[in-house]
């Protein structure tokens, strides 16, 4: 079964959408780890000609490739009553490939210890988080943790900022650059 990985969408519809087109299309599942539709009233980055959370509603509302999330600090009621994906609760667990996927945003999880602490409550195989709009795949003990960055390039927090996606399958999950297609990182199970 192969799964699409995202984060941090914040709105921008046109970077889901490629997304979706590009690594997602055979999909069975979309996994997000939230903050899908909005920057909160702070952000300055509200920039970009595919910035358009209602379109990104109607995307994900639309999809016929299942969408499961999980509430980041940018989710908020309001979202929800435009999404018709349960967006309000903090963990999502999938099962999938005989594994215990659980997302988190991470907004609540600052540090490697507590990640690894909430990943060994949930008996998680591969834990998977957002929030820093960064990429991180390592396996710390029996846990697999992965951070699939961001798809927006306003919003990407790597030195080099690409944006990014992940793809889980029965072998590997790798993570790839959205535009290029370029794989910035890989593990094998």
């Amino acid at each position: 079964m192969k799964l699409g990985v995202l984060s941090d969408s914040h709105g921008y519809d046109g970077r889901v959408k490629l997304a979706v087109e590009k690594f997602f299309s055979d999909a069975e599942v979309i996994l997000h780890a939230g903050d899908v539709l909005y920057h909160g009233p702070n952000n300055p980055n509200y920039r970009g000609d595919d910035y358009n959370p209602k379109a990104l509603a109607n995307f994900i509302n639309d999809s016929k490739i299942p969408f499961v999330i999980a509430r980041g600090n940018g989710d908020s009621e309001v979202d929800q009553l435009v999404l018709k994906v349960p967006v309000l609760s903090e963990y999502a667990q999938v099962f999938a490939n005989g594994k215990r996927i659980v997302i988190n945003h991470g907004h609540k999880l600052p540090t490697d210890a507590d990640k690894d602490k909430t990943a060994a409550q949930f008996r998680a195989d591969i834990f998977i988080t957002g929030h820093i709009h960064t990429t991180i795949l390592e396996k710390r003990g029996d846990t697999i943790f992965l951070n699939p960055g961001t798809v927006s390039s306003y919003l990407s927090n790597r030195a080099d900022k690409k944006t990014s996606v992940a793809v889980i399958d029965e072998e590997k999950i790798q993570i790839f650059d959205l535009d290029s297609g370029e794989v910035l990182m890989s593990l094998n199970f």
